[in-house]
């Protein structure tokens, strides 16, 4: 509209050794036809030929942020984002570095009414795969898994869709959030590493009155399969057992919500000689003490 200023939009990807993904997804912010006013992609200390790529790419507007030390997820989005923020982008749009935008995916998101929008994910053969919850139970002691309703489970397909859908949660991939948000609850909170960071964004972002809302028509198609189960008893485990603990722990809404992690634990402990063995009942019992120390969240 005449007189307004046109907004500022900033790319945030992060990328740690999938340097052959990550150039795809360069190609495919290349191919938007509402282009990005910069690109920050943080690089979490990869081994691989992430560098080259990154300097041999012509994308206009591209900021390679080369990390001492792999932040993880959580700690590379925040310092790409505290890094956008603090150049004065009114919008930022994070991304992983195994999905490709459509088109006009950006264009769809800012002719969307909110502070927090998340573009639509499908698989390469465009199956619906968007894991955002519909419903995250924090008030429910009994809802073992929080995440009760996600898009993909509620809407045989996007066409089935209304044209926006509110979430409870959002993933840092494809998620869109403009600055009054930061504004007001800060940024995210590297201590998470992986999982549960954006979680945690959106529940802040959601009681500070930012509703999150999923466009149908923003396309954002992932090129690797989505793998929720990991391993429990692996290195992940530890991560995903701890941060869903720090969840329960500081948002839960009642005592026996904030207490399930200790029920969850004794659980899979006792169960450890069926499951995972000692491995997961080492790491299920480390994250719960970890995530006890976590309780407070840092300053922001």
């Amino acid at each position: 509209m005449s007189g307004e200023r046109a907004e500022r939009v900033a790319v945030v990807v992060v990328t740690y050794n999938r340097a052959d993904l990550l150039r795809g997804m360069l190609e495919g912010l290349a191919g938007l036809d509402r282009a990005p006013d910069a690109v920050f992609v943080v690089d979490n200390a990869s081994t691989d030929h992430t560098r080259e790529v990154l300097g041999a790419s012509t994308l206009p507007g591209l900021v390679a942020i080369h990390a001492g030390d792999n932040l993880g997820g959580a700690g590379g989005f925040r310092l790409g984002l505290r890094t956008a923020y603090e150049q004065g982008y009114d919008v930022m749009w994070l991304m992983d570095d195994d999905v490709v935008p459509a088109p006009d995916c950006l264009t769809r998101l800012l002719e969307a009414d909110g502070c927090c929008l998340i573009a639509v994910r499908e698989d390469r053969s465009g199956a619906l795969v968007e894991k955002a919850a519909l419903r995250f139970d924090l008030r429910n002691p009994l809802a073992i898994r929080p995440k009760t309703a996600s898009i993909d489970s509620t809407y045989p397909s996007r066409a089935a869709m209304p044209a926006t859908v509110e979430v409870e949660n959002v993933a840092f991939e494809g998620f869109l959030v403009r600055r009054a948000v930061i504004d007001r609850i800060g940024l995210p909170d590297a201590s998470y590493f992986i999982f549960y960071d954006d979680v945690d964004f959106a529940i802040r972002a959601r009681r500070a009155g930012f509703p999150i809302r999923a466009v149908r028509d923003a396309v954002l198609v992932r090129q690797l399969d989505f793998d929720q189960q990991h391993d429990l008893a692996g290195w992940k485990g530890y991560y995903m057992y701890r941060n869903l603990f720090v969840v329960h722990f500081r948002y839960g809404e009642n005592l026996l919500v904030r207490l399930k992690p200790v029920l969850i634990a004794l659980a899979v402990v006792a169960l450890s000689p069926l499951r995972g063995g000692r491995a997961e009942a080492r790491n299920v019992s480390r994250a719960l003490r970890d995530a006890r120390a976590m309780r407070t969240p840092p300053e922001r």
